[in-house]
């Protein structure tokens, strides 16, 4: 079937759930279906309306179509020396870039680059009239509407089916090392913000197990300058990309494993959290990822206490994964939702369990 025809049988789909006031839960590779509160409706699969619009590696953006799998894109796009620079996590190999925009995740260059809402120019998404919406635009100094399509990061789908994006792209760091010290947490944290202000071409951090790791990008100067100013022990090429990939892409084993884990937001600078269990950092102390046993209660409550959120990645079924959001906040998301979605046809209950 063709991306047209594809899109053509997603929309007459759309227009007859509406018919029968039918919800719709919105699916494309299925790699995130674990991510949000609920999963309520008939499948609306997008995995067909897939293909590359265009890409023009001069201006560094690419226009593709919802359903193209994430690593077809990365292979183009390394055959021209880019990359999608907010490293997003496939969760597997049907991921698809219009689930990686609707759950809004970056990996570990997210510090230091931006996430994915700062690379996303333009999208187009279906109403509940099966109509087509476009905003943004396809090259970087088009700005109309360059906040309405960053609106669908994150969004888990809530504001309807994301059918097209244009996405900016970057060339591919020359060179790139890792250093590796042995450190406590606590020390990491303070380490990581540290070299955080200094004039460094700093793209990753980590800490797992009494081991901190750093990234170096750039051009071979500054790299050579960074790894002689810092010490630590400079990581094999390979274990290096394999490190950073397992964070990336959550296999490394704490990631993995389909067990209760939290991910908790942070102000970067916060010491780590009075909590039992296995830790993982990253983004400079900003990210952390804990496996623990503790009251789920505790850990909101500590997490709120520092400035923070906790999400529950994998949990009990049934257990909320996101903190309950403030009325104001509430009342916003609402507006939005029945400003693109009237009829409360796309992913009810998927990002807040109110909506």
């Amino acid at each position: 079937m063709s991306p047209d025809a594809a899109l053509l049988q997603v929309r007459e789909q759309v227009r007859a759930a509406a018919a029968r006031d039918m919800p719709l839960c919105i699916r494309g590779g299925g790699t995130k279906d674990f991510l949000g509160e609920s999963r309520v409706g008939e499948v609306l699969d997008l995995a067909a309306v897939a293909g590359i619009v265009d890409y023009d590696p001069s201006e560094l953006v690419i226009t593709l179509r919802a359903g193209t799998p994430l690593a077809e894109v990365e292979t183009l796009l390394a055959t021209r020396g880019q990359c999608l620079a907010f490293e997003p996590p496939s969760f597997g190999p049907r991921s698809t870039i219009g689930g990686v925009v609707a759950a809004g995740l970056a990996g570990p260059r997210r510090a230091s680059v931006g996430g994915i809402r700062d690379f996303v120019l333009g999208a187009r998404l279906l109403t509940g009239d099966g109509e087509v919406l476009g905003f943004g635009g396809r090259v970087m100094k088009n700005v109309a509407g360059f906040d309405l399509s960053r609106l669908v990061c994150g969004s888990l789908g809530i504001l309807g089916p994301i059918v097209e994006l244009s996405l900016k792209v970057l060339p591919v760091p020359a060179l790139e090392r890792t250093l590796e010290f042995e450190l406590s947490a606590a020390e990491a944290v303070v380490e990581f913000n540290r070299w955080s202000r200094l004039p460094l071409p700093l793209s990753a951090s980590s800490w797992f197990a009494d081991r901190a790791r750093v990234r170096l990008s750039g051009v071979a100067p500054a790299v050579d300058a960074a790894c002689a100013a810092l010490g630590g022990r400079v990581l094999p090429v390979d274990e290096a990309g394999a490190w950073w990939d397992s964070v990336r892409h959550h296999r490394q084993p704490l990631l993995a494993a389909r067990e209760p884990l939290w991910r908790l937001s942070l102000p970067s600078t916060t010491a780590p959290l009075p909590l039992s269990g296995s830790l993982l950092i990253e983004w400079a102390g900003a990210l952390r990822w804990l496996r623990t046993d503790e009251d789920p209660a505790r850990v909101r409550a500590l997490a709120a206490a520092s400035g923070g959120a906790a999400a529950r990645w994998y949990g009990a079924p049934g257990e909320a994964m996101f903190d309950p959001l403030p009325p104001a906040a509430l009342a916003v998301q609402r507006r939005l939702k029945a400003a693109f979605d009237p009829r409360g046809l796309f992913n009810r209950g998927r990002l807040v369990a109110a909506l």
